[in-house]
C-alpha cells in the first residue's frame, strides 16, 4: 500500500548572512552568531569559536531577538511636559536634546562641577564613562557595583589581588571538589554550567552553600542550606578546624603570602625595611631580611625582639573556641558534625589528592621550581555572601580559606584571569579635587591605603555625594549608587543641580525603598521647585525610571551599537588567555536613537571637555567607535588590545590601527592572546607571567606581591580609631571602625539584627535572579515572560505549616520599614527560617509597554518595598546607611520580616497607579516575518 509522505524541506534557508558579535542579555558576554535574512535578525545562536561560551547559549541569549523587537523601545529624544512622574513627554530632535543637556551641564562645569551626579547602571563601559566624568570634573561618578558586589571585588583585591567571576575562575579541567557560596544563576551562567558539567563528568563533587536550593545548588552533590548572613562564621569554623588539625599548606603560606611577615608589636603594622619591603626571618640564616630575597625560606613561627608573625596571630585568633563548630552550628543552621565533615573533605582532596605538573617555573625571588603543585579544590562565590553588612569580612574569610589550603593560582584550584592578579598598589587611589571648567585630578574610584586617602574636605565633610571613601565606609571602591538619590534629596552632604543616570532603574527594582525613592524624585520645596532640580536619563526601553526624568536620551539595543569589552574595564578573559571583545551594529536602528556612549562623545564635544577635544577646540572623536579605535589611555595602550599597530600585527601595546574594528569583526567580534606555557600558573609570583603581562600592557613593570592575609590598610584605619594620627574618625564612628576593620578576617552579626526586634522579625527574606532573566529588561521579553511572568514568595515547610498555608494562599509580609501582600508557594529545599522570591519580575503598570493587567504588574512584586537605604533610627539623630561599614556595599540580604496569612487581594500590594507610557502599550501578539 502506497503511503503519501509529507513534503518537508529538510534544509530550509536559515539565513542570508551570519554576523558575529557579543551577547548583552546578561553579563556573561558570550559570543553569538546573529543570522540575518533580508537585513533583519532571523535568529541568534552561540558562536562555537568564542572563548567564553564555546557555542553554548542560554534562554536569554536566544531571546535577544525579542529585545531588539521589543515594543517598549524608546523611539526618540523626549522632554518632560507634564509633572515629573506622570510619564508625559514630547518628542524632540537630537539637536534640541543635546542643547538642553548642554544648557544644564555647561553652567555646572563652569561654576561647581560637583553639582553634577553622574551614575551608570550595568553598562559594561565604565572605563569610558569614568573617563567622561573625570574630564567633566565632577567627583560624583560610580556605577552599579556598590549595590551589587563591591564586597566581593574589594575583599578579593585587598586580600589576594583579585576575586571571583570576572577576576578569575576554577581550573575546570583539574578541580575535583568545587564549592559555591551564595551564587544565583544569573552571573557567568554559561561558563559555570560548562564547568559544572566537566567536574561532574569526571566524577568530581560539587558542594553548594546557599539558603535556597535552586539553579547550581539544585545540581550540587551536597547542598548546605545555611542561615543568611552566617557564611563568614561557617567559613571561619572550617578555618578553625584546619588550624586545629594542622591541615595547612605551610610552604605556600611562607613563600607567597604575608603569613611569615613580622608585625610591629606596638603599632600592629607590618615591619618593613628602608625601601618599604616587608620583613621576614630567613629559616636558613635566622636573619631579618626583605621578603623578596633570593634563596630565603621565610619562617612562619619566627619571633624577633618580641614581634611575632602574621601566621602566629592567625593561629591565636582562629584556634579560639568561639570559632569551633560546636560554637557556631546553631547560628549557622549547620550541625557541628557536618561542618567538621565538609572541612575534612576539603583537606583530604587538597592534600591527599594533590598532584604535580611536570613544568618548571621561576619565581620573583629568582628561585626555580621543577614542578607545579596542584591542589584540586576550588571555590566560587558572588552576591549571596557579598550583599550583607558583614559581607566584606566574609569575602576575605573565604579567600583566607582557599589560601591556607594552597588552592589559589595552582593547578586544580582558583586561577586569575588577566588583567588580574593586581596588587592594591597597582590600582589608582580615589581622586576628588574639583576645579571649575577643568578635569578632575584623577580617577574617581580606587583603593585607599589608609586614612590619608579618604575623600574628605578640610573640615572632615565628604567630597562625594554618596559619601564614598569617608569614615562611614572607608574602602568603598565602587561608590554607593544606592545612596545617591537619598543623599541628593536630603542635601546631605550637599545639594546638587543635575542627576544624570544611564540604565539604572532607580525608581523601581534597583533601589531599596522604591516607593520612597519615587517620592524623593517628585518632591518639591517651599518654592515649588523640585528638590532634585534636574534629571537626565538614558535607557533603551520605557522603564519605570523614564517617567521621572526631565530629559530622555534614548539608547539603542545591543545589536545596534558599538560596545567595547575592554582590558581597561571588564574583559572576557579566561585563565589561560587575555581576551577582549566588541559589539557592533549588525543592524541599523529603525528609530531616532543613538548609542549612549556616542551621545556622551557628542556632549563632550559641545562642552569642550579635555580628553575629547584638541587644542583648537575641534573634536578628537566623531563617535564611540572612533573613540574605541583612536583613544590611547597610555602611549600604545587603548581600549582594545588586539590587532594594534598600523598593520594590525601587534597585541597589547602598539600604535593605533584605523582598521582595528574591521579586524575584530572578521575575527568573530573578539581577540584572544594565550598566556605562554609555564606562565599560566602562580601568576602573582611567576616571572614569566609578569614579563608577559608587561608586554601586554597589563603592567608597566613586573608587580609581584604577597597575598595579604593580614590587611595593613585596615589596621591603619583601626589605629586611627584608637586615637593615632592626624586624621581620625568622628566619635560616633570610632568604636564601629575599631570593631569591624580587623586586619584579619572576622565575623559579626548583620547590622539589621541589632536595629530591629529579632523576636518579632524572625524570618530572613532574600531575592535572587533567575537564570532566564537579567535585571529588569528581561521581564518585558516576549519569550522570557513565558518562563517567569509572575513570582510567588517561596516559603519553607516549617513556616508554611505553622501558618496553615495552602496552595493559592497569600501572605502579608512586614519589615521594620513596611509591608507587602503577595502570593505564596511552598518550597521544601529552603533554609527553615528563610523566604525568598525572584528579583525584578514585578513591574509597575504603564512601564515596559506591558498591559496594565499583565501578570508582572498584578501578580509580580518586589521585596524592595520592605528594604530601606537607611537602617531603622537609633535615636541619635544620625542617618545610618543600610550598608557594609567598610565598603558601603548595599546590605540587601540582611532583611528581617514577619509573615502572616492574608486574604487574597485582587493584586499584589502595594499597587501604584499606572504611569503614562511614552511608547504606549504593545500589541496583543508580537509577530513579524523575516525574509521571504
Amino acid at each position: 500500500m502506497n503511503i503519501q509522505q509529507p513534503k518537508i524541506d529538510t534544509s530550509p534557508k536559515v539565513s542570508d548572512e551570519i554576523r558575529k558579535t557579543t551577547c548583552y542579555m546578561c553579563a556573561c558576554r558570550c559570543g553569538i552568531n546573529v543570522h540575518m535574512k533580508d537585513g533583519k535578525v532571523a535568529y541568534i545562536e552561540g558562536n562555537r569559536d568564542h572563548p567564553v561560551n564555546k557555542g553554548v547559549l542560554c534562554a536569554k541569549g536566544s531571546a535577544g531577538i525579542m529585545q531588539v523587537n521589543a515594543p517598549s523601545r524608546l523611539k526618540a529624544p523626549m522632554k518632560r511636559v507634564g509633572p515629573r512622574g506622570s510619564g508625559e513627554f514630547e518628542e524632540i530632535s537630537w539637536d534640541e536634546a543635546l542643547d538642553m543637556a548642554v544648557g544644564l551641564l555647561k553652567p555646572i562645569r563652569e561654576k561647581d562641577p560637583k553639582k553634577l551626579a553622574f551614575f551608570t547602571g550595568r553598562d559594561q563601559s565604565q572605563s569610558f564613562t569614568g573617563f567622561w566624568a573625570q574630564n567633566f570634573g565632577t567627583p560624583n561618578f560610580a556605577a552599579h557595583g556598590g549595590f551589587c558586589s563591591v564586597n566581593m571585588a574589594a575583599g578579593g583585591i585587598y586580600t589576594m589581588g583579585g576575586a571571583f567571576w570576572e577576576f578569575g575562575q576554577p581550573d575546570w579541567d583539574r578541580t575535583k571538589l568545587f564549592m559555591l557560596f551564595g551564587v544565583a544563576e544569573d552571573h557567568d551562567s554559561n561558563p559555570i554550567k560548562i564547568g559544572i558539567g566537566k567536574v561532574k563528568g569526571r566524577g568530581g563533587k560539587i558542594i553548594g552553600v546557599n539558603p535556597i536550593r535552586s539553579g547550581y545548588n539544585a545540581v550540587a552533590d551536597e547542598w548546605v542550606g545555611i542561615t543568611p548572613g552566617t557564611d563568614g562564621l561557617f567559613i571561619l569554623a572550617m578555618v578553625h578546624e584546619l588550624f586545629r588539625a594542622g591541615k595547612l599548606d605551610l610552604e605556600y603560606l611562607s613563600r607567597f603570602t604575608n603569613a611569615p611577615v613580622l608585625i610591629d608589636a606596638e603599632t600592629g603594622l607590618l615591619m618593613r625595611d628602608d625601601a618599604g619591603k616587608e620583613l621576614v626571618i630567613d629559616r636558613r640564616t635566622g636573619k631579618l631580611v626583605a621578603f623578596d630575597q633570593k634563596g630565603i625560606l621565610p619562617d612562619l613561627a619566627a619571633n624577633h625582639e618580641g614581634n611575632r608573625t602574621v601566621f602566629q596571630l592567625m593561629a591565636e585568633k582562629y584556634l579560639d573556641p568561639q570559632y569551633a563548630p560546636d560554637a557556631v552550628a546553631e547560628r549557622c543552621g549547620i550541625s557541628a558534625d557536618r561542618i567538621r565533615k565538609i572541612t575534612s573533605e576539603l583537606a583530604r582532596v587538597a592534600f591527599d589528592e594533590a598532584f604535580e605538573l611536570d613544568q618548571s617555573w621561576t619565581d620573583f625571588r629568582g628561585d626555580t621550581h621543577d614542578k607545579m603543585v596542584g591542589r584540586p579544590v576550588s571555590f566560587h562565590s558572588m552576591r549571596g555572601v557579598s550583599a550583607h553588612s558583614n559581607g566584606f569580612q566574609t569575602c576575605r574569610a573565604l579567600h583566607l580559606l582557599q589560601i591556607i589550603l594552597g588552592t589559589v593560582e595552582v593547578p586544580g584550584g582558583f586561577r586569575f584571569k588577566p588583567p588580574y592578579p593586581k596588587p592594591v598598589s597597582a590600582h589608582p587611589k580615589p581622586h576628588g579635587k574639583v576645579t571649575c571648567n577643568a578635569a578632575l585630578d584623577g580617577p574617581h574610584l580606587g583603593f585607599v591605603h589608609g586614612p590619608d586617602d579618604l575623600m574628605l574636605n578640610g573640615d572632615g565633610s565628604p567630597i562625594r555625594l554618596d559619601k564614598a571613601f569617608t569614615w562611614e565606609n572607608p574602602m568603598s571602591s565602587h561608590g554607593l549608587m544606592h545612596m545617591v538619590i537619598s543623599n541628593a534629596h536630603a542635601g546631605d552632604p550637599y545639594k546638587i543641580d543635575t542627576l544624570f543616570m544611564y540604565m539604572a532603574n532607580m525608581s523601581w527594582n534597583s533601589s531599596m525603598n522604591s516607593g520612597g525613592v519615587m517620592e524623593m524624585l517628585t518632591e518639591k520645596d517651599e518654592n515649588g521647585d523640585y528638590v532634585i532640580p534636574n534629571i537626565i536619563y538614558s535607557d533603551a526601553y520605557s522603564s519605570e525610571m523614564v517617567a521621572y526624568a526631565d530629559l530622555i536620551l534614548p539608547d539603542t539595543t545591543y545589536l545596534e551599537r558599538h560596545d567595547c569589552i575592554s582590558l581597561l574595564d571588564r574583559p572576557i578573559c579566561e585563565a589561560e588567555a587575555a581576551a577582549d571583545a566588541i559589539r557592533w551594529p549588525v543592524i541599523e536602528p529603525d528609530r531616532d536613537v543613538r548609542g549612549f556612549q556616542t551621545t556622551l562623545v557628542h556632549l563632550a564635544n559641545r562642552l569642550g571637555m579635555p580628553g575629547f577635544v584638541n587644542e583648537d577646540g575641534s573634536a578628537k572623536y566623531e563617535d564611540y567607535a572612533d573613540y574605541i579605535v583612536n583613544h590611547e589611555r597610555k602611549p600604545g595602550i587603548g581600549p582594545l588590545a588586539g590587532f594594534r599597530g598600523k598593520g594590525g600585527d601587534k597585541v597589547g601595546r602598539g600604535e593605533v590601527n584605523p582598521d582595528q574594528l574591521d579586524k575584530y569583526i572578521e575575527n568573530g567580534g573578539f581577540y584572544v592572546e594565550h598566556i605562554p606555557e609555564g606562565a599560566d600558573f602562580y601568576k602573582p609570583w611567576n616571572s614569566a607571567y609578569q614579563d608577559w603581562a608587561v608586554g601586554m600592557g597589563i603592567y608597566d613593570k613586573p608587580e609581584p606581591y604577597l597575598f595579604s592575609l593580614y590587611s595593613e590598610p585596615m589596621r591603619k584605619f583601626q589605629r586611627a580609631a584608637e586615637g593615632h594620627g592626624d586624621r581620625q574618625p568622628p566619635e560616633h564612628l570610632r568604636e564601629r571602625v575599631k570593631a569591624t576593620m580587623d586586619p584579619l578576617p572576622i565575623w559579626y552579626a548583620p547590622f539589621e539584627d541589632s536595629h530591629v526586634d529579632t523576636d518579632e522579625f524572625t524570618v530572613h527574606a532574600l531575592t535572587q535572579r533567575p537564570m532566564a532573566m537579567y535585571h529588569s529588561w528581561g521581564t518585558q521579553n516576549a519569550w522570557l515572560r513565558q518562563i517567569h511572568g509572575r513570582n510567588p514568595l517561596y516559603i519553607p515547610t516549617k513556616i508554611w505549616e505553622a501558618n496553615g498555608f495552602e496552595d493559592g494562599d497569600w501572605a502579608k509580609v512586614s519589615s521594620a520599614h513596611g509591608s507587602i501582600t503577595v502570593p505564596v508557594a511552598h518550597m521544601a529545599a529552603l533554609n527553615e527560617s528563610t523566604v525568598w522570591t525572584w528579583n525584578a519580575i514585578g513591574k509597575r503598570k504603564g512601564a515596559w509597554a506591558l498591559e496594565n493587567d499583565a501578570p508582572e504588574a498584578t501578580k509580580g512584586f518586589l521585596l524592595n518595598h520592605l528594604i530601606h537605604e537607611l537602617l531603622p533610627p537609633k535615636g541619635d539623630g544620625l542617618r545610618w546607611a543600610n550598608s557594609d561599614p567598610i565598603t558601603g556595599q548595599a546590605a540587601w540580604f540582611d532583611l528581617r520580616v514577619k509573615i502572616e496569612k492574608s486574604a487574597a487581594p485582587a493584586e499584589c500590594d502595594p499597587a501604584f497607579p499606572p504611569i503614562k507610557s511614552p511608547v504606549g502599550q504593545g500589541p496583543k501578539e508580537l509577530t513579524w516575518k523575516v525574509g521571504k
